[in-house]
């Protein structure tokens, strides 16, 4: 999941999904880069204000590259769900290796588009659509 998370070197999202996280002053999160953020997702919860995007990686925003895991040590990870990832846990180890060896990352990355390609999901009468994707049917 860590190697796969690494395509957030690449994206936006709306800021209505990391608005808690840049404005409770928590330990996860660099303080300047909290600041910055907020420029851009005003506090107030509006409806043109939710829907603002962010780049998920301020300083490579349009390249596949290993920033993002760069970004995590310096906790600057946008999403809460990124920035866990680097937070005194198993995972640490893994998003180190990848902050510091681009050709590992992406060489991984490869391996695991192709391993999730090859998931057979059920369909038709075997298969369930949910209804609401956050809960089961």
């Amino acid at each position: 999941m860590v190697t796969l998370s690494g395509a957030h070197t690449i994206g936006q999202a709306q800021c209505f999904t990391f608005r808690g996280r840049i404005y409770n002053n928590a330990s996860d999160i660099d303080a300047g880069f909290a600041r910055t953020r907020q420029r851009g997702c005003p506090s107030l919860s509006t409806t043109a204000n939710n829907q603002k995007l962010a780049a998920l990686d301020l300083v490579t925003p349009n390249s596949f590259d290993n920033n993002y895991f760069k970004n995590l040590i310096q906790k600057k990870g946008l999403l809460q769900s990124d920035q866990v990832l680097f937070s005194g846990g198993s995972t640490d180890s893994i998003v180190s290796e990848y902050s510091k060896n681009p050709t590992t990352f992406k060489s991984d990355f490869a391996a695991a588009m192709i391993k999730m390609g090859d998931i057979a999901p059920l369909t038709g009468s075997a298969g369930i659509i949910r209804s609401i994707c956050s809960a089961a049917n």
